[in-house]
């Protein structure tokens, strides 16, 4: 007994030291929401472990209304990057937040503060042995009386698309795929992906609610699954632990 006591003990340490950790630092489109069972908005973040197996902790570490000005300033990314480790991943996506202007504790210019943070969270990942992985910011639900869907993002997911390619980090260009996404809704039936409710639709949002930003259980969904579709494209080793 004392044998298969001491063989069970040594599993157990082989099997908590090969866990995979995922961390997503971002903002408010990526974060966990509270009260998930009847809020109903989600980060895409929120919804991303029941993607993947057991072998896989996603920490997401995004954060409402950050930047990444005030993702490093506020010591957030210090609270990540002390516990990286080898085989963690972190999946970056910023950009929301960085382009107020109004907010100088949140702006960035995009090609010179925003570009130089995301070199650091990549540079600093590998420094621990760990993987980044850039992501383009998601598209806000912005379409003209045309039907068109008018980009609201200027040079940042221009810089993160750089920065990818400079630097040769994994990238997922969510500000395609979710063009993509939202325009193959349509204007209307786009709605479904964000939060839209009349007053007294939903009990969350008794006075109703018009957002074209943050989404819906199901945006999130949607979002999420392609981060997977991408992950398998990029024949990362993290495809091998996606739940099939």
């Amino acid at each position: 007994m004392k044998i298969v006591f001491i063989l069970f003990m040594f599993l157990s340490v082989v099997c908590n030291a090969q866990q995979t950790t995922i961390y997503c630092i971002g903002d408010s489109t990526m974060s966990d929401k509270e009260n998930p069972e009847i809020n109903p908005e989600h980060g895409w973040a929120q919804v991303l472990p029941q993607f993947f197996t057991d072998e896989v902790s996603v920490d997401n570490r995004a954060v409402n209304g950050r930047s990444t000005k005030s993702f490093i300033t506020e010591k957030k990314w210090d609270s990540v990057y002390s516990i990286l480790k080898p085989q963690d991943y972190v999946f970056i996506q910023f950009g929301h937040n960085d382009q107020k202007v109004k907010d100088s504790s949140r702006y960035t210019n995009p090609h010179t503060t925003y570009r130089h943070n995301l070199i650091r969270f990549v540079n600093e990942t590998r420094q621990k042995g760990a993987t980044p992985i850039l992501f383009s910011s998601i598209v806000r639900r912005n379409f003209n009386e045309h039907g068109t869907l008018i980009d609201t993002h200027g040079a940042y997911p221009l810089e993160a698309r750089l920065v990818a390619l400079e630097m040769e980090v994994p990238f997922i260009d969510l500000q395609y795929l979710t063009e993509v996404l939202e325009t193959s809704y349509g204007p209307y039936e786009s709605k479904k992906l964000h939060l839209h409710f009349k007053p007294g639709e939903h009990q969350y949002y008794p006075d109703g609610k018009e957002d074209n930003t943050h989404l819906s259980k199901e945006g999130a969904l949607a979002i999420s699954d392609l981060v997977i579709k991408e992950i398998t494209a990029l024949n990362l080793p993290l495809a091998k632990l996606i739940r099939q």
